[in-house]
């Protein structure tokens, strides 16, 4: 198995932000020390989640200070960034980190509606932009020159440089959570992120992503690549003991979904209304704090001993994961105790499921 470490981390304070992005780049070097494959960057704005807000600048900052471990973004939220600026940056941060980028794509959070709009736009059309603009980054790495008449760009490159060190370009991965998004993935040859997918779901679902790389005709090799590949997210606390790490585990949750649902309440605008089909007990305000969490401890979390946490990843490999994101650090987490967790995790759960 191959372990991934993502960070969605949050500062409690604008007092606290510098320290927190340093805090965070010494858990990258640790996660690379660690055994850790590939770290993972998510990208929200304005109220202290995703602490550092600009991932593409801080992958700048973590390809300096790391040499083995792979850079991803889960996700480049499409619609806020013009394409051929995120071209460039992406071809960019692949030659500094000398071919470590890999690219989450999504069309922007179906929640926080306050982050297009400071941005200075609206969710309505936000999958239409993407699309646009997934042609555009990719177009852009492969030709030149580059001309594009669309309904949101309309543009001419000369020609893209630096060229990226991955050819034609970094990876373009999706985030999936609908079956019939697995198998589109699979028919595409696309690779697959998903999150809090429960453990009875997930042979399911692999066996989709699995039938639409069939489909698509892709030969056996890249088959099992993009097979071995396919991420799941999950919480990660490895403590002392299993009830100090349930304990500690739910109150980090707690102080994380208070946050995440303040923030909606007091940050988007009156008109917006989340799509109740994109809702969970998790993401649902009318679901008591206790339910909620209940969930995501059962349904989206490893917690316990390092001897506890290495049945639930054993549990997670007979499903057939063979790529697992383990974030690490929720809510405003301390640091030692972030680090401490991941010790664990790198010393006494990973080198188990490594030949």
């Amino acid at each position: 198995m191959k372990f991934g470490w993502l960070t969605l981390a949050l500062s409690p304070s604008p007092d606290e932000d510098a320290a927190r992005i340093d805090q965070l780049i010494e858990q990258v070097c640790h996660a690379e020390r660690l055994g850790f494959s590939d770290v993972w960057l998510t990208e929200h704005y304005f109220t202290g989640e995703s602490v550092y807000n600009d991932a593409l600048t801080f992958a700048a900052a973590i390809a300096m200070r790391t040499e083995r471990i792979r850079i991803g973004f889960a996700v480049v939220q499409m619609p806020f960034h013009h394409p051929v600026r995120l071209a460039v940056q992406l071809a960019l941060l692949d030659n500094l980190s000398k071919g470590r980028i890999d690219v989450g794509i999504g069309k922007g959070t179906v929640y926080n509606e306050y982050e297009f709009v400071g941005h200075g736009l609206r969710s309505h059309d936000s999958r239409e932009r993407m699309e646009e603009a997934v042609e555009i980054l990719q177009r852009a790495w492969a030709e030149a020159p580059l001309t594009f008449e669309g309904k949101y760009y309309r543009l001419h490159v000369p020609a893209l440089r630096p060229r990226p060190v991955q050819q034609p370009g970094p990876p373009l991965w999706r985030s999936v959570i609908s079956p019939t998004s697995f198998t589109e993935c699979g028919r595409l040859g696309i690779p697959i992120l998903t999150a809090r997918l429960p453990v009875e779901r997930i042979r399911e679902r692999w066996a989709l992503y699995a039938a639409g790389l069939e489909e698509g005709g892709h030969d056996e090799a890249t088959r099992s690549r993009l097979l071995a590949q396919s991420a799941l997210w999950r919480n990660v606390y490895v403590g002392e003991s299993d009830a100090e790490a349930e304990d500690e585990l739910a109150r980090l949750l707690l102080r994380t979904r208070e946050h995440m649902m303040h923030v909606r309440e007091a940050y988007n605008p009156p008109d917006f209304e989340i799509d109740p089909a994109m809702l969970n007990p998790w993401t649902d305000p009318a679901v008591p704090d206790e339910e909620a969490i209940r969930l995501v401890l059962a349904t989206g979390s490893l917690y316990g001993t390092p001897a506890r946490v290495r049945e639930q990843v054993a549990e997670l490999r007979d499903a057939g994961v063979r790529h697992l994101l383990c974030q690490t650090g929720f809510g405003d987490m301390n640091h030692e105790r972030n680090l401490a967790s991941m010790r664990r995790f790198g010393e006494e759960v990973i080198p188990a499921f490594q030949a």
